[in-house]
C-alpha cells in the first residue's frame, strides 16, 4: 500500500512568525519575498527568509516564497534576480502567478501554480503540471468530485488547497473591482477590499432588496471536518490563509490542524508526515479565538446557502454573558459560568436595533461574586461617548460577545510549543586509537545517525544497577536541542562501566552536533519539474484580459503553447467599458434565495422568479450583477471609474500598459 505524504502549509507574515509556525507543527511556511508578493505590505528581507530557512530545514521543513503578482515588462529582470537570491538563501520553491517567469532563466527551484493562476478545471491542472509546475493551489470553490477528477488528470504534481482562513469571493485572480475603483491592483498585491462593503442591493424594477447588506462578503473558510475527505480525493497539502495574520493566530490555527492531521496519520496506515518531529503544546488550540466571521467549508460538500457574512465583516468574537445593570460610567455583566473571566484590556462586541456590530474595550473589570463582573470600559477610543450612555444600544439583558481576550493573548505570548525529533541513544564500549573508551551512537526518526567516541578507561562500577540507572537518565538529557530521547540503550561487553558526568555530557553534546550535521547532510531541495516537451497546448486559443497576461514574455508563454489570440490585462486597460469586474461561485441570489433553481417544484413560485440582473450600490459606485446559471456562477460586472482612469494615466505609461495583446 502506498503512504502519502501529508502536508501542513502555514502562512508567515515575517520570519519569527514563520519559526513559530515551524514550531507549531507546520512542514512548510509560505512567506513573501522582498518584492512582487500579492500581500504587498508584507515584504522579507533575502536574510530574514534565510534565517527562516535554516530553522525549517534542521526538521525537514520546507520555506516557499510567493512571487505572485502579474508582472510589467520592465520588473521581470528584477524579478530573475530575486529569484536567484532566494535559491541562495536556501529557499524550497517560488509560488508564482504570472507565466511570463517560465520564460526567464530561474534558479533550479520547485515552482508552484498560485491560486491566482484559477485552476478550477483537470485540463488547467493538467496543463500547468505538464509546463513544468510541481505543486499547485486549487481554487476555493471546488467540491470533492470535481478535486478528485483533477488528481485523475494530475499524478505529478501535488494538489494543495485553502482549508482555513479569510476566503476571497472571486475566483481568485479575477477580481478586478479593486483596480476599477481606486487603482490598487489586487493582481499586483494591493486590493482594497471593495467586497468587504455595505451594497444596498436592488432588482429590475429598482426595489431594494437589501439595504446595506455586505453581500459580497463571505464567512472565513474551515475545512477542520473535512481534511480526511480532502485528503482521500487527493489534495496533499493543506494550506492555512493569513500573511497579514499575527502570531497568536498563526500558533493557534497552525496547532490546531497539526492534531487534527495527527490524529489523521494515527488512524490511516496511508498517510504519513513530510517532515519530522512531533509538537506538544502549552495551550488547548481554539481557531475561533482569532479573528473570524464565522466559518463555512464553502462549496467542498456542495452549495451551501449560509455561506455569507452579510451583516459585518468583522469579527465579532465569541458569547460572554449579558449586561444586567447600566450605570453612567460602568455597567455589569453576568457570564453565567463561573469558569470564564473577564480581564482589563478584554474587548467586547453587540449588535445594535439596526443590527451592526458595536464594541468597546474594557479599561478595568472588578468580580462583583458569583458569575458577575463590573466593567469599566475605555471611552477614550470613542469620540462621541463620554459615558456608557452614550454606546449605542448598549442596554439591559443585551447579550455580549468578546472579540479580545487578553487572557488568551497573554498565553499565546509566552513559549507555546515544543518540536522534538525522537532519537535512539546506544552508549558501548570500544577502543579508540589503541586506547579502551566509548562510542555513543544516535539513530533519529528518519534514519539519520551521529557517533562520537572519547578514549576512557573501562572502569567497572561499584554499584552495576545505579549506574545504569544514572546514565540513561544522563544520557536522554538532550535539553534544549531539538531532540528526545525515545530509547536509551547501554550496549556493555562485559560489566558495568563508570562514566563521570562531565564525559557523558561531552559525548552526549558531540554526537547531537554530529547527527545535526548529518541531518544537515542529508536534506536535498526537490528537483524542478520538467516541462513536458514539445510544449503541451493550452486549453484554450483565445485568452482574454482575464487571463492576467501583463508583459511580452508571459504572451510569448501562451504563443509558445498555441494560444492565437491573448488579450491584455485588465490592468493594462485596453478593456475600458463595462466588464466582469469579478467572476464568483457565490450567487447572491441564492443566498436571498431568489434563485430559479431554488423554486422547483414550489408551487405558485415556479416559472415566476428569474435570473434577472440585480444592481449594488454603494456611495456613488453601482454595479451590475448578472447570472450564469449554467455553471451555476455570478458576474459582477462594471466600469472603471473615471477619477481613478484620470488619475492612472497621469502617471509613466509604461507602468500600466505594455501592451501584451497580440495576434499570433
Amino acid at each position: 500500500m502506498q503512504c502519502h505524504p501529508l502536508e501542513l502549509l502555514a502562512p508567515a507574515r515575517d520570519a519569527d512568525i514563520g519559526i513559530e509556525a515551524i514550531n507549531h507543527g507546520a512542514d512548510a511556511v509560505y512567506i513573501g519575498g522582498p518584492g512582487f508578493g500579492a500581500r504587498d505590505k508584507a515584504p522579507n528581507g533575502v536574510a530574514d527568509i534565510e534565517r527562516l530557512c535554516r530553522h525549517a530545514h534542521r526538521f525537514g521543513a520546507r520555506i516557499f516564497v510567493t512571487m505572485n503578482t502579474i508582472l510589467r515588462d520592465d520588473e521581470l529582470e528584477g524579478a530573475r534576480r530575486q529569484a536567484w537570491q532566494l535559491y541562495e538563501a536556501g529557499v524550497d520553491a517560488l509560488i508564482v502567478q504570472d507565466m511570463g517567469l517560465l520564460q526567464l532563466d530561474l534558479p533550479p527551484l520547485q515552482l508552484h501554480a498560485s491560486t491566482q493562476t484559477d485552476i478550477r478545471t483537470p485540463e488547467k491542472a493538467r496543463f500547468l503540471q505538464d509546463v513544468g509546475f510541481s505543486q499547485m493551489v486549487l481554487a476555493r470553490e471546488l467540491d470533492l468530485g470535481q478535486i478528485r477528477a483533477i488528481r485523475a488528470q494530475v499524478q505529478e504534481a501535488t494538489l494543495e488547497f485553502f482549508i482555513h482562513g479569510a476566503l476571497c469571493v472571486a475566483y481568485s485572480g479575477q477580481c478586478f473591482i479593486s483596480h476599477a475603483h481606486s487603482g490598487r491592483s489586487a493582481n499586483r498585491g494591493n486590493c482594497s477590499q471593495e467586497c468587504r462593503l455595505p451594497y444596498t442591493v436592488t432588482d429590475a424594477q429598482g426595489r431594494v432588496i437589501a439595504h446595506d447588506k455586505h453581500v459580497l462578503s463571505l464567512k472565513d473558510n474551515d475545512q477542520s471536518a473535512n481534511l480526511e475527505l480532502l485528503a482521500d480525493a487527493g489534495i496533499r497539502s493543506f494550506k492555512i490563509e493569513g500573511r497579514y495574520k499575527d502570531m497568536a493566530t498563526v500558533k493557534n490555527v497552525t496547532a490546531h490542524y497539526r492534531l487534527l492531521l495527527d490524529g489523521l496519520m494515527e488512524r490511516r496506515s496511508d498517510y504519513r508526515r513530510s517532515s519530522s518531529g512531533r509538537c506538544r503544546f502549552t495551550f488547548t488550540p481554539q481557531p475561533e479565538q482569532g479573528f473570524n466571521r464565522g466559518g463555512t467549508d464553502y462549496f467542498v460538500n456542495g452549495r451551501k446557502i449560509d455561506i455569507g457574512a452579510f451583516d459585518s465583516p468583522k469579527h465579532a468574537g465569541l458569547p460572554v454573558g449579558h449586561v444586567v445593570a447600566v450605570a453612567e460610567q460602568h455597567f455589569d455583566v453576568d457570564t453565567g459560568d463561573a469558569t470564564l473571566a473577564l480581564n482589563n484590556g478584554d474587548a467586547l462586541t453587540w449588535w445594535d436595533r439596526q443590527g451592526e456590530l458595536q464594541g468597546v474595550p474594557i479599561n478595568t473589570v472588578e468580580p462583583l461574586g458569583g458569575t458577575r463582573w463590573r466593567v469599566t470600559p475605555n471611552l477614550h477610543g470613542n469620540q462621541e461617548a463620554q459615558s456608557v450612555a452614550d454606546l449605542k444600544d448598549l442596554r439591559r439583558d443585551l447579550a455580549l460577545s468578546r472579540n479580545r481576550d487578553m487572557a488568551w493573548e497573554r498565553l499565546l505570548a509566552k513559549p507555546s510549543a515544543e518540536r522534538r525529533i525522537a532519537v535512539d541513544l546506544s552508549l558501548a564500549q570500544t577502543w579508540v586509537d589503541g586506547q579502551p573508551g566509548f562510542e555513543l551512537s544516535l539513530k533519529d526518526e528518519d534514519g539519520h545517525r551521529g557517533v562520537a567516541r572519547v578514549q576512557h578507561a573501562h572502569e567497572p562500577a561499584r554499584d552495576a544497577k545505579q549506574a545504569d540507572a544514572t546514565l540513561k537518565d544522563q544520557l536522554g538529557k538532550l535539553g534544549t536541542t531539538i531532540f528526545e530521547a525515545r530509547r536509551v540503550r547501554l550496549a556493555w561487553r562485559e560489566s558495568t562501566c563508570f562514566l563521570p558526568a562531565s564525559l557523558v555530557n561531552q559525548l552526549r553534546r558531540e554526537a547531537v552536533s554530529a547527527l545535526e550535521e548529518a541531518r544537515a547532510q542529508a536534506f536535498e531541495r526537490l528537483p524542478r519539474a520538467r516541462p513536458v516537451e514539445p510544449p503541451v497546448p493550452y486549453p484554450e486559443d483565445t485568452l482574454s484580459y482575464l487571463a492576467n497576461v501583463y508583459n511580452g514574455q508571459a504572451a510569448a508563454f501562451y504563443a509558445k503553447h498555441g494560444v492565437k489570440l491573448v488579450g491584455a490585462a485588465y490592468e493594462s486597460h485596453e478593456e475600458l467599458g463595462e466588464v466582469s469586474l469579478m467572476i464568483t461561485k457565490h450567487c447572491v441570489r441564492w443566498s436571498l434565495s431568489l434563485c430559479p433553481k431554488q423554486a422547483k417544484g414550489v408551487t405558485g413560485v415556479q416559472g415566476t422568479v428569474r435570473a434577472e440582473p440585480l444592481v449594488l450600490q454603494h456611495g456613488d459606485d453601482r454595479l451590475t450583477l448578472r447570472f450564469d446559471c449554467k455553471p451555476c456562477e455570478m458576474h459582477v460586472v462594471g466600469a472603471m471609474r473615471k477619477n481613478v482612469l484620470k488619475q492612472l494615466k497621469a502617471e509613466p505609461l509604461t507602468f500600466y500598459r505594455t501592451r501584451p495583446a497580440a495576434r499570433v
